[in-house]
């Protein structure tokens, strides 16, 4: 079944969708990239009814996405908004989502960003403003003087003066934050949650830093990768997020899974459980957190080992992806 091209205004009709989609678990039968695409499209939009919209994103919260699904969410996502110009330099820009932020242990998404730019990496964080109940990575980077990028201009100022730049979704991808603000009203997530977590918004290659909460996402996100990906897009570092958040965990180092050229390398192997744990602080509150990122920044407290490897790892690939050349694992 694939649907007809009909005029940006006309209404969306869907029901069929809906019919294939919404037979639950053992039911549903996923729609081809194509459809896929066209239906999402619409979505954003806004050419499909509140009434079908809801049984669209309750029907795949549900069923979950198949990789084809997610192809066409993205070709949709992708082209609802103009790319960004990649930016000038030795390195390719690095691109950290951030949607979750932190309840229990300090959100120190920050840290990974700010040691990024501080070799020289373009660094594009997005994500949410703030999360009732979480400290988020844009309140901490305004405790520590950072101010969000309203352009591209403040984009390449940023990359140029080794800073990491945050652009709310609200700015990136506008008729996506309407989707995700969706969540308010249904009470529960949908698939736009999963589409920002791998979006690549420039013109030219990037390094994602990707993570996934629920296991089964390993399995679906790496074979989206694999499989659909565009691979002049960039490659993806795929791990299992720290409450959410795509920055290794302090006191272990998790299983980071790269993806390049359709292939699949392990990059790093998850630990042990150990008793040792890095002296950071609590997640409670973002001027907290923003205090201890100084201090770690400035030499004073020891950046935590697995995400001085995640450093690592992130400007090795970021540095041969603009030179196009090979990186061992």
């Amino acid at each position: 079944m694939t649907t007809e091209h009909q005029p940006d205004q006309a209404r969306f009709a869907a029901a069929p969708f809906i019919k294939e989609i919404g037979r639950g678990v053992k039911g549903a039968r996923s729609m081809s990239r194509i459809d896929a695409r066209n239906l999402y499209g619409a979505m954003l939009q806004g050419r499909v009814s509140d009434l079908e919209l809801g049984a669209v994103l309750l029907a795949m919260r549900i069923k979950g996405e198949a990789v084809d699904e997610l192809a066409g969410f993205m070709d949709a996502a992708e082209a609802s908004f103009a790319p960004l110009p990649s930016p000038p330099g030795e390195f390719a820009p690095i691109l950290i989502p951030t949607y979750n932020g932190a309840r229990k242990l300090a959100n120190l998404t920050p840290l990974l960003a700010l040691l990024l730019a501080r070799e020289g990496v373009p660094v594009l964080v997005h994500g949410v403003k703030n999360d009732p109940g979480r400290v988020t990575t844009a309140e901490i980077l305004a405790e520590l003087g950072l101010a969000e990028a309203g352009s591209t201009a403040d984009l390449m100022d940023a990359f140029a003066a080794r800073r990491p730049a945050f652009m709310p979704i609200e700015r990136l991808a506008p008729q996506l934050a309407h989707m995700l603000s969706l969540r308010r009203v249904l009470g529960v997530r949908n698939s736009t949650h999963t589409l920002v977590k791998i979006l690549q918004p420039f013109d030219g290659p990037a390094l994602r830093l990707v993570s996934y909460t629920h296991p089964e996402y390993l399995e679906t996100l790496g074979s989206y990768f694999l499989q659909a990906a565009n691979d002049t897009r960039g490659d993806a570092f795929l791990m299992r997020g720290t409450e959410g958040e795509t920055v290794a965990h302090p006191h272990r180092a998790q299983r980071i899974d790269w993806f390049h050229e359709g292939q699949q390398a392990l990059l790093v192997e998850r630990d042990a459980p150990t008793d040792l744990q890095s002296d950071v602080p609590d997640g409670r509150d973002a001027a907290t957190t923003a205090a201890w990122i100084g201090a770690a920044l400035r030499g004073e407290v020891p950046v935590p080992a697995s995400i001085a490897t995640q450093v690592a790892h992130c400007v090795q690939v970021s540095r041969a992806i603009r030179q196009r050349q090979p990186v061992s694992a």
